[in-house]
């Protein structure tokens, strides 16, 4: 059984105010995992601004 399906199964059998806990609980994964990768560009964008400015040119 692969990842994905022992999640499905294992979730599926979780009653309805678990399931909405668990459905927090990767949205709340995947907006931690948004954030970092944004502050990861900004300090892309601050290392590298001369060159960044050179290129619009």
């Amino acid at each position: 059984m692969s990842i994905e399906e022992k999640l499905l199964q294992d979730f599926l059998a979780l009653p309805e105010d678990k399931k909405l806990e668990v459905i927090d609980f990767v949205e709340f994964l995947k907006s931690r995992n948004q954030n970092k990768l944004e502050a990861l560009m900004d300090d892309i964008i601050v290392e590298n601004r001369d060159a960044l400015e050179e290129l619009a040119k």
